[in-house]
């Protein structure tokens, strides 16, 4: 017969990694570009060949131009998920970004982890967003974006309601911090080319904006854009991500 002092201790670490197996699931699906347990977001479809360029909190003023002004020499348009409250600053740059023929979606006010944030101020990040952003281009906002990809079902079902697709990916690296652009590009061209062999298309994500302060070096992020666009055009086709919807 088991003592009852080591049934006590036997269910107790039996319910620790009950909740530790509950914490995981969640954070898997909380997070994960992956997962799909708490709805259904845009990735990439089967479309071999195509890479949408995105890019993150922006905008700006110093990285974003550069950014521009390599896009038009390559004649690419990409997908910006804007701050609002740098969107808020920089008006005139933004509206630029619209009329240039990229696509702006919705990236929240303030960049906090959706996951865990409050339902009430979940649907202020992205109303207050969405407005300014339409307010500026004079455009709807058809995407969304959560930061860190941390999301729950109110979260998905709060940009539904606003009239936006929620965004992934499943091409990305760590390109806010790292500072070689070298680098940077030959990761994710290895994503590429892994996710083409699969007959998968390319959601590739790059920073040209930082969501603690503007004063953060894009310059790496810009150079590996560079350095992807080099290496795919005219072996790849490079959308925006309309074309996926």
């Amino acid at each position: 017969m088991i003592p009852e002092s080591v049934k006590a201790v036997v269910e107790g670490v039996g319910a620790l990694a009950a909740a530790g197996l509950a914490a995981g699931g969640f954070a898997y699906a909380a997070m994960s570009p992956q997962s799909r347990l708490f709805g259904t977001t845009l990735v990439a479809p089967q479309r071999r060949g195509q890479i949408a360029l995105t890019f993150d909190d922006g905008p700006n003023p110093a990285w974003t131009p550069q950014l521009l002004d390599l896009l038009a020499r390559h004649r690419v348009k990409a997908t910006f998920f804007m701050i609002g409250k740098y969107a808020g600053e920089e008006p005139y740059l933004t509206r630029y970004i619209a009329e240039a023929g990229h696509v702006i979606g919705n990236h929240t006010w303030s960049h906090p982890n959706l996951a865990l944030t409050s339902p009430k101020k979940v649907k202020e990040e992205l109303k207050r967003t969405k407005q300014m952003l339409e307010h500026i281009t004079g455009m709807p906002v058809p995407f969304f974006r959560p930061p860190y990809g941390g999301r729950r079902p109110d979260v998905l079902n709060a940009a539904l309601d606003l009239g936006m697709t929620p965004v992934l990916w499943n091409a990305m690296t760590h390109d806010w911090k790292d500072r070689s652009a070298e680098s940077i590009a030959g990761r994710l061209g290895d994503r590429v080319d892994a996710l083409g062999r699969r007959g998968l298309a390319a959601n590739v994500v790059l920073h040209d904006g930082g969501s603690q302060a503007q004063g953060t070096d894009r310059g790496p992020s810009v150079e590996a854009a560079k350095l992807l666009l080099d290496r795919y055009i005219g072996v790849r086709r490079f959308v925006t991500l309309d074309a996926w919807v």
